[in-house]
């Protein structure tokens, strides 16, 4: 383990003598704070935090994320608060420390809501100044190299972890070699015998794959030579966890995998870069649809490279790589590449730094959309994304999305106000579905209308994050002033009975129920009422406590209009129409679950004040409701189309159709149908009826 006078040489040839005694004065202090303090190996405590310092000096980052290193577990593991480090070190090293360390302080109930409300924690701290996330990657890299000391169980969920959030963090923000780490050694800790198994393969491979490696390389290289070009080619070989990737994900054998010879070519600026691809297709025959401009436009983590595919000598498929110098060293570490960060915020962020922010501002709003950790958590993995697809806009704006995405996700990439209005898309300038999966080089457009809100099944096809975090932001939104409405409606019907009104209630005695129940404002009590959680019946007595109401009296039914929302729903069990006798069943956390009068599922409660409510369908009903009909009759041929096109004819419309054949002659058909009310089922019915060999029509209820 080195020193930290091996650290201080390391880094006076690129930090100033003062900046490098001030990371000494962070490490003392880190030694004495930690005094005692062993790690499970054995070692003394501070041996950590030095070695994740040497991590970031490998990165050439600055002075104060280095002071951050030496001091991250400070807070969390010490007696030290954060003022202390503040009065120290100063507000920004103060801030990075704080930033990385965990929440303590609270008690989860799982330990996925305590790693969610960590990394939402670490997020913000994120959004202040990126390097918090820098040493963590660090800090997390260091404890992978070390994770044998530990319980078969504990590495395994650290290593999970570290696959599934960590590795893909410092892909996203384009720190290849880190990215590379923390998959082989989270791999050899989830599956050790795999592991095991591939390198030993790779390490057999790798000797018989030397001589034709090194033919191909010699070619490439005398080829850029006789174009008067200097490059540097390398043999590039795969981490044994892409290949472990490529076998599971596309059932392919090792040996399929390790037949692919990949290169990397490095030059001096990028005009050389497209004369190098010349030559190397000059010199081997290129695979068709295999080229990739990444220098023209960058991935999404800032990575640049040309690559390309070709047929080598023997058929043997060559996989090559072209950049310079700066891009190679922008792919390995990404944003901790030439670190430009200014204290002071003068200099506005570039390239890989610009993007890393933009990432970071989107996770924050996501952040502020979600509804609890474990969604924002759940939102921030779909986002970190390997693979891209690029797309234009109508004014041939290029985006970047992920690989899978949709319209959807398109228009809420654009603007959130352009998502939640979204009602159509063209794509090449043809309609086509909003689920329709985008292909790179797709012109995209999005087809808005003002008063349109988000669809419910968007969540079903949309990819991002932000697209997900903002439907279901929009829907918590409809569903809150839904049910708000529809708690208004439930409260004032029940105090008619008492004869009064919301309106005729004193406000003090309203703030004196909110506060009984622990609420701020009116329109959360209205809520809960809307949702089901608390009965109007019960709130109505609690507002009128003081004035001595009698009981009140039960006539009346609420009206319904069909257009109440999400807090409105139609049983399953017995599909109720326009003009059924109905009755509405307060469901916690739904709202009102409407039923027939005689549905046998709510027999037991249905005279229960608390639990149900009269209803009736009010004059301007709106919206169409699905009824299922068993329809009986002789066999025939056409038999689905005649059924479809007498249900057209009665301007219904066939939801649903299944048929069973009783015997030779009978066939039984049910039916879905969509209509409007009782009367428009009864000419739907009647059309039905007239059909030759119909038996008998019955309409389906639980």
């Amino acid at each position: 383990m080195p020193s930290i006078d091996t650290l201080a040489d390391r880094l006076s040839t690129y930090l100033a003598a003062d900046q490098v005694n001030l990371v000494r004065r962070a490490y003392f202090y880190a030694e004495q704070a930690h005094d005692g303090q062993r790690r499970r190996s054995g070692e003394a405590y501070v041996t950590h935090p030095l070695a994740v310092a040497n991590i970031l000096a490998d990165m050439h980052m600055d002075h104060q994320s280095l002071m951050a290193a030496m001091l991250h577990d400070v807070i969390e593991d010490t007696g030290i608060a954060k003022e202390a480090l503040h009065a120290q070190f100063g507000e920004t090293v103060a801030e990075l420390v704080d930033g990385v360390s965990k929440l303590t302080q609270m008690d989860f109930q799982t330990k996925a809501e305590a790693q969610a409300e960590n990394f939402q924690k670490m997020a913000m701290a994120m959004a202040r100044d990126i390097r918090v996330i820098l040493v963590k990657l660090a800090d997390r890299l260091h404890n992978m190299r070390t994770l044998e000391v530990l319980s078969g169980e504990k590495r395994r969920r650290i290593a999970k972890e570290t696959l599934e959030i960590y590795a893909p963090i410092a892909n996203r923000l384009g720190m290849h070699s880190m990215r590379v780490e923390f998959e082989d050694l989270g791999f050899k800790a989830m599956h050790p015998m795999r592991s095991e198994r591939i390198r030993t393969a790779v390490k057999r491979a790798r000797g018989n794959r030397k001589e034709i490696v090194a033919k191909i390389e010699e070619s490439i290289t005398a080829c850029l030579e006789r174009e008067g070009m200097h490059g540097e080619v390398i043999g590039r070989e795969k981490h044994l966890y892409s290949i472990y990737q490529k076998m599971r994900g596309k059932r392919r054998a090792f040996n399929e995998i390790m037949d692919v010879y990949a290169f990397r070519i490095i030059v001096d600026k990028v005009d050389t870069c497209y004369r190098a691809l010349g030559v190397v297709h000059n010199l081997y025959k290129p695979l068709p649809g295999r080229f990739k401009d990444y220098i023209a436009i960058p991935k999404a983590n800032g990575y640049q490279s040309l690559h390309t595919t070709l047929f080598g000598m023997h058929g043997v498929p060559i996989e090559i790589q072209i950049r310079t110098r700066e891009m190679e060293e922008m792919a390995n570490n990404g944003i901790a590449a030439h670190w430009l960060y200014k204290a002071d915020g003068d200099e506005a962020p570039k390239g890989n730094h610009a993007r890393a922010r933009q990432w970071v501002k989107g996770v924050l709003e996501m952040q502020q959309r979600a509804g609890n950790s474990l969604e924002f958590i759940e939102s921030v993995k779909i986002d970190l994304f390997p693979d891209e697809v690029y797309v234009f806009t109508p004014k041939g704006k290029i985006m970047e999305l992920p690989k899978g995405s949709t319209a959807v996700d398109f228009a809420y990439a654009v603007h959130t106000d352009v998502g939640n209005s979204c009602i159509a898309c063209r794509i090449n300038r043809r309609l086509a579905p909003l689920s329709q999966a985008l292909e790179s080089g797709s012109t995209v457009e999005i087809v808005t209308a003002p008063g349109a809100r988000p669809n419910p099944a968007w969540l079903n096809f949309v990819v991002t994050g932000k697209a997900r975090t903002h439907i279901r932001h929009a829907l918590k939104l409809q569903r809150r002033s839904e049910s708000i409405s529809l708690g208004e409606r439930l409260l004032n019907k029940t105090l008619t009975g008492f004869d009064s009104h919301l309106e005729k209630i004193a406000p003090e005695r309203i703030q004196a129920v909110l506060g009984e129940y622990r609420l701020e404002v009116l329109e959360d009590l209205l809520e809960d009422i809307g949702l089901g959680n608390r009965m109007a019946y019960v709130v109505a007595r609690r507002l009128l406590a003081e004035t001595g109401e009698a009981a009140p009296s039960t006539d009346g039914p609420l009206a319904i209009r069909g257009t109440e929302g999400l807090v409105m729903s139609y049983a399953k069990c017995c599909t109720p129409i326009p003009g059924d006798p109905i009755v509405g069943y307060l469901s916690a956390g739904k709202g009102m679950v409407v039923h027939l009068e005689n549905c046998k599922n709510i027999a037991d409660i249905r005279h229960n004040p608390e639990k149900c409510i009269q209803l009736n369908w009010a004059k301007d009903v709106a919206g169409e409701f699905n009824v299922e009909l068993r329809v009986e009759l002789e066999h025939q041929r056409g038999l689905i189309a005649l059924l479809a096109s007498s249900v057209n004819a009665a301007d219904g419309n066939i939801e649903k159709i299944s048929m069973d054949e009783r015997d030779g002659r009978i066939s039984v058909v049910q039916l879905v149908v969509s209509v409007h009310d009782r009367v428009h089922l009864a000419r739907v019915i009647k059309k039905l009826r007239a059909l030759t060999g119909v038996i008998r029509i019955t309409r389906m209820r639980a």
